[in-house]
């Protein structure tokens, strides 16, 4: 873990993460996506938060994270069993039309 804490974001090319069935809530989301927004060189990034009760206002900060990811070439996104609705999705389709160089995207919600 001090190897990884030392480690320049900027040297960080792809994040898996996986947080299923446990409660992210809003500070976990938060400071995932400051931190995904924080690596300017990731260009994979696959997130499963699969039934973490994640809400709109929760997944605005991750899709402020992911707009961050101008090098982004592929992202898998896992966020089924939330309650995310229309606004979440909103925030979603705006942070994503904003990483230009994606090539792939495998989305579920």
């Amino acid at each position: 873990m001090e190897k990884l804490q030392e480690t320049p974001n900027e040297l960080i090319d792809s994040i898996n993460c996986n947080n299923n069935w446990e409660k992210l809530g809003e500070n976990g989301a938060k400071y995932l996506g400051e931190g995904i927004s924080k690596c300017v060189t990731l260009t994979s990034l696959q997130i499963n938060l699969y039934c973490n009760s994640i809400i709109d206002t929760e997944v605005k900060y991750l899709a402020e994270g992911i707009s961050k990811c101008v090098t982004l070439t592929s992202l898998n996104l896992d966020l089924r069993g939330n309650w995310i609705g229309d606004n979440g999705a909103k925030y979603l389709g705006e942070g994503i039309a904003k990483c230009f160089t994606l090539a792939s995207l495998n989305l579920y919600f």
